[in-house]
C-alpha cells in the first residue's frame, strides 16, 4: 500500500480532468451528497432565479460581490485575477511574514 506522500505525488502527475475526479471523489467520503438537502437546494436555486425573473431580487457582478466578500472577511485578503480570467482571494503577502 502507497503512503500519503506517494499518493499525493502519484496524483501531481494526473491530468487536470483525471485530478478533479480523484479530488471530488475524495472529498464525497467526508461529506457524502444527500438527496434531500440536493432537493432543498434545488428549490432555493428556482426561488433565486424566479426572483432575479420578476425584478424582486437584483443581480450583482462576481467581481462586486468578491471585493465585498473579501473585505467582509479582512483586510489581509486580495482579490487576484487567474491567468484563464477567472478572479481568486488570496492573503496578503505580509499575512504570512509572521506565521511562518
Amino acid at each position: 500500500m502507497h503512503g500519503m506522500k506517494e499518493i499525493i505525488q502519484e496524483g501531481k502527475s494526473l491530468p487536470v480532468e483525471e485530478r478533479a475526479i480523484v479530488i471530488d471523489s475524495l472529498l464525497r467520503t467526508l461529506n457524502p451528497p444527500s438527496e434531500e438537502i440536493d432537493a432543498e437546494w434545488k428549490e432555493v436555486a428556482k426561488r433565486r432565479l424566479a426572483e432575479l425573473r420578476s425584478g424582486r431580487a437584483k443581480a450583482v457582478p462576481g467581481m462586486t460581490f468578491l471585493r465585498k466578500f473579501g473585505r467582509c472577511l479582512g483586510s489581509d485578503l486580495l482579490l487576484s485575477s487567474r491567468s484563464g480570467g477567472g478572479m481568486h482571494l488570496r492573503r496578503h503577502p505580509d499575512y504570512w511574514k509572521d506565521r511562518q
